[in-house]
């Protein structure tokens, strides 16, 4: 399997910087980034770690379960995933970290009840390679079938 790549510019200190991430690999884009604004309810048009986590989970748990679905005898029409990720204070260590998670999926799968939909969704959480990775944070899932 292919190793993908990012990298950061950063210039100043952490109040007063800035920086620019580059997605290297796919060069999908150069995303602006300061702290000020990743600790802001407002981000005014720059991106987070915070961000990069949810589109990256949201993206990785879109395709498990895709696979999941369609391996318990569904067939998927739609998945519209979310995640959000909340930062917070680190109270043990001090500094911050990732305090929560929470993925919401809405799916249109054919040949899959509520009960089958939300195992796969369970599955595909646990399964889910960047849910692994962050397996530290606490991830809640809300799964629903539509339609």
């Amino acid at each position: 399997m292919p190793t993908r790549s990012a990298r950061t510019a950063w210039n100043g200190g952490l109040q007063d910087g800035s920086g620019q991430v580059e997605l290297s690999s796919s060069g999908a884009g150069t995303f602006d980034v300061s702290f000020p604004k990743r600790a802001a309810d407002d981000a005014q048009g720059t991106t987070s770690p915070e961000e990069l986590v949810a589109a990256a989970h949201s993206a990785c748990y879109a395709m498990a379960l895709s696979n999941i679905a369609t391996e318990a005898g569904g067939t998927v029409q739609s998945l519209d995933v979310s995640a959000d990720v909340t930062l917070g204070p680190d109270k043990e260590a001090g500094g911050f970290k990732l305090t929560g998670i929470v993925l919401k999926v809405r799916g249109e799968v054919d040949g899959l009840d509520d009960a089958a939909f939300k195992k796969a969704a369970e599955e595909a959480k646990a399964g889910c390679p960047i849910s692994k990775a962050l397996a530290a944070v606490d991830i809640t899932l809300d799964a629903a079938l539509e339609g």
